[in-house]
């Protein structure tokens, strides 16, 4: 099996990922700056897999260390790239800090895996790049329109950096796994979603509200042309997500691949509102949440959802596990982390 780079694997899908990496027998190293993880994640992939994987506290934006990184891992296989910043709402207040983060980084990557003999990538991309799509599901053949925030804005830039890259680096193959909604927690809950700071997303406020930590659930806007008048989403669980980045790297390894830089949705096919995604929260946990009705929040499309055939057919992979896992699972772990505290 290949030595493999993660980058921000101590992050929420990056951790998730080195599990089922190490599962299939893959070396990992993992790169992360801490700035949004914690150290005791590696405990918990370690308790998972009973294989504590090297780590390197490393700052992507530093390119000398990142060449450093390279001298010393000559032999690395492949890569896959999640450290980047990823709130849409704090993009719009902070664009130079995503795009210094989110691009600078992904630069550097670059210019050392071209100098490798041999190097598969896997971008870690969002259906951001997709905006508000013309029509849903949404294919990978869906036009990349106007980045609806710097965080998407980030994502479609970075594609279009690997495909230039791919176009001239002939020891280059690349594969941008375009993701809907990441949610949900390992079934050992040793590893999960653990925002640093007020939660960005929905199901780690969703659960936090529960435990009563957080007073209260803002629900952003219910005015939308959807049937219950919130946003819908595709949430597709981690684990889920996490195996697809494994199946795809090994088609890059396995040169399985039919062009140098392919792209993937990664999603369950079926939407879900915002207020559907509390109810199966009250459905799995028993807690009645405490939530309102607030104002629409900028940068925010009104419904996103994959069409998944690609993925089905020529990854051979699907998603096994529903929504109500996925809250479950989410809301085992909020209260496995409230419990050691």
């Amino acid at each position: 099996m290949a030595k493999i780079l993660v980058t921000g694997g101590l992050g929420f899908i990056g951790s998730h990922t080195v599990v089922e990496l190490q599962n299939v027998g893959h070396e990992v190293v993992i790169i992360d700056d801490l700035s949004n993880s914690s150290m005791n994640v590696l405990d918990g992939i370690t308790a998972i897999t009973g294989i504590k994987p090297v780590f390197e506290k490393i700052d992507l934006k530093e390119k000398s260390l990142v060449e450093d990184f390279f001298k010393r891992h000559n032999d690395v296989k492949g890569v896959i790239h999640f450290a980047a910043s990823k709130a849409v709402g704090e993009s719009v207040h902070k664009p130079l800090l995503y795009y210094e983060n989110n691009i600078g980084a992904l630069v550097y990557l670059l210019k050392e895996l071209t100098k490798l003999p041999e190097a598969a990538f896997i971008f870690s991309s969002s259906c951001t790049v997709y905006g508000q799509a013309d029509e849903l599901p949404i294919t990978e053949n869906a036009p990349v329109k106007k980045a609806e925030s710097p965080y998407g804005n980030t994502k479609q830039i970075g594609e279009e950096i690997i495909q230039d890259t791919c176009k001239v680096a002939d020891n280059l193959k690349a594969i941008a796994l375009r993701y809907f909604n990441p949610v949900g927690a390992h079934p050992s809950c040793k590893i999960g979603e653990l925002p640093i700071g007020v939660p960005q997303n929905l199901v780690p406020f969703i659960t936090q509200t529960g435990m009563g930590i957080r007073e209260q659930l803002s629900v952003f806007g219910d005015d939308y042309p959807t049937p219950d008048g919130t946003c819908i989403r595709d949430y597709i669980h981690v684990v889920d997500l996490a195996k697809a980045h494994v199946v795809a790297l090994e088609r890059l390894l396995e040169h399985k691949n039919k062009a140098s830089y392919e792209t993937f949705n990664l999603g369950t096919g079926k939407g879900s509102s915002v207020l559907e995604v509390i109810e199966a929260f009250e459905r799995v946990s028993g807690e009645k949440l405490n939530y309102k009705i607030v104002g629409r929040r900028e940068g925010d499309v009104i419904a996103a959802y994959a069409d998944t055939k690609k993925a089905n057919d020529e990854l051979g992979w699907k998603t096994e596990l529903t929504l109500d896992d996925a809250m479950l699972s989410a809301w085992k772990w909020e209260q496995s982390v409230r419990s050691k505290e």
